[in-house]
């Protein structure tokens, strides 16, 4: 059973390292629980607004340059943490939330307000139960991680395909898949920001947090609308 030693144990004593691994952590969830709260206010808004509606879904070249933007986001804070001020990458998330909010709107229009309520607490007890055993479990999780990330390719190119082909069998067989791959990131993702924790100066707590709460925010929605598909009513 792999041990996961603290990359800087010899620069703190044991008590400080703790406390500063328990910052770094409770950090990462505030954000991500910030970006949820955006996500929802966000798409609970643009529903209720027929205008709204009408300005993002009707116009496909709007929801498209929507879509960009959230990648666009996604790809700068991961590949510019490093250079990133604290208060630039919080704006960034806090930016890819709402928008993220905007383009899933549509959810709350396509299901009936129960199953969404309903999924979205299985969808956080769930993640709440992996994200507590990647965190305390001592067994390396690192093995599931080229696994768990070939999986997220497929789900992604699957994702693509089945824009263009409708069939139901292939969606079950997707969303089951993309159940388990997101499923297995949440618990992997935990032990890797507490690793991260561990190796982050104090000083540069702030980015690497928000970076590390996009990841789990990701996990999460991402497992939240695959549970959908199982859990959810449609609304007629």
């Amino acid at each position: 059973m792999a041990r996961h030693d603290s990359p800087m144990s010899g620069a703190f004593p044991r008590t400080a390292a703790v406390d500063h691994v328990s910052d770094f952590l409770r950090a990462v969830y505030g954000w991500m629980a910030a970006g949820l709260a955006i996500t929802a206010a966000t798409a609970w808004i643009v529903a209720g607004s027929p205008a709204l509606v009408a300005a993002v879904f009707g116009n496909r070249l709007l929801f498209w340059v929507l879509v960009i933007a959230q990648l666009g986001i996604v790809f700068t804070l991961a590949a510019r943490v490093h250079r990133l001020a604290p208060g630039t990458a919080a704006l960034l998330f806090v930016a890819y939330s709402g928008l993220t909010g905007v383009t899933l709107s549509v959810v709350l229009l396509a299901f009936t307000g129960q199953s969404i309520a309903t999924t979205f607490v299985v969808t956080a007890g769930t993640f709440g139960a992996l994200a507590v055993y990647g965190t305390l479990t001592r067994r390396s999780l690192e093995g599931f991680g080229q696994v768990l990330f070939m999986g997220l390719v497929g789900v992604v190119l699957a994702s693509i395909v089945g824009i263009f082909w409708r069939n139901d069998a292939f969606q079950f067989v997707l969303s089951f898949i993309g159940v388990i791959v997101f499923a297995g990131l949440a618990a992997y993702d935990a032990q890797r920001l507490k690793a991260m924790a561990a190796a982050t100066p104090s000083g540069e707590v702030g980015s690497y947090a928000v970076v590390g709460a996009l990841a789990l925010y990701l996990d999460f929605i991402n497992l939240f609308l695959f549970l959908l598909r199982f859990t959810g009513n449609r609304r007629e």
